[in-house]
């Protein structure tokens, strides 16, 4: 039997080159026109992992390298949700959103001692968790923003009836900034009978022992669950507030 992990090789290269065909050659079948995002997202996410991978090693031997590149990942999830969610420089008030998902998820993490508080455990759990309080900062807002931009008429007739700008923002995105936690309400409640997850293949493939692994992914996904429900509470008050708009020159 093998070592455990992934063949780093011509094999490796076959597959993600086929991986990434198989979407670019589905999207565009499918009419999706997302291929040259596909093939360019793939493109970067080798490039920067290797440079990741090469700078890893110096990075987590130094307490000063380590925060340095956690509020690098910090500064590129900030930048990257708030375009995400409206060009315009409001969007940029997702780094609150982000900032209040993941600070206190981390903090009780290792507070606790259930991750090492060492920059090679760190660096890992910072970026899995800013990550996905990135990604539910970024469905929150779009969505909550097209559903006020597309009920505006409701919005009024709310205001109308005596509500505060807020109150009538938030009776009208609220349900569908909710729906920015399925996919963390769906993999935790399913994980281990529809999906093992990363963290759980990743511990695997690394040699440690299934229980190690289902402990990690445990931590891991109650973790994303509690970041991603701080940084949509965050990101719907910041709309209700008017800090994040559809455009910097008006509601």
């Amino acid at each position: 039997m093998g070592e455990p992990g992934v063949i780093v090789g011509w094999q490796l290269a076959v597959a993600l080159v086929a991986l990434v065909a198989l979407a670019a050659l589905t999207s565009a079948l499918g009419g999706l026109r997302t291929s040259t995002a596909s093939v360019v997202a793939a493109v970067r996410a080798v490039v920067q992992l290797a440079v990741v991978a090469t700078l890893i090693l110096a990075v987590v031997r130094a307490w000063w390298a380590t925060g340095l590149f956690v509020l690098v990942m910090f500064a590129v999830a900030t930048w990257t949700s708030g375009r995400r969610i409206t060009p315009a420089r409001s969007g940029l008030h997702a780094g609150l959103a982000i900032l209040t998902g993941a600070v206190p998820v981390i903090a009780i993490i290792l507070a606790t001692g259930a991750v090492p508080l060492v920059g090679i455990a760190v660096v890992p759990i910072a970026g899995i968790v800013i990550g996905g309080a990135m990604t539910a900062t970024s469905l929150a807002g779009r969505r909550a923003l097209d559903e006020l931009h597309h009920r505006r008429g409701e919005y009024e007739a709310a205001l109308s009836l005596g509500l505060l700008p807020r109150d009538a923002t938030l009776l009208l995105i609220r349900p569908s900034a909710r729906d920015a936690l399925v996919p963390a309400l769906d993999q935790t409640r399913t994980v281990g009978l529809v999906t093992l997850p990363g963290a759980f293949v990743g511990v695997l493939l690394g040699g440690g022992e299934p229980l190690q692994a289902g402990s990690a992914q445990v931590l891991v996904l109650v973790g994303l669950l509690a970041a991603e429900t701080l940084a949509v509470l965050v990101t719907v008050e910041l709309i209700a507030r008017g800090r994040i708009r559809r455009g910097d020159d008006h509601g």
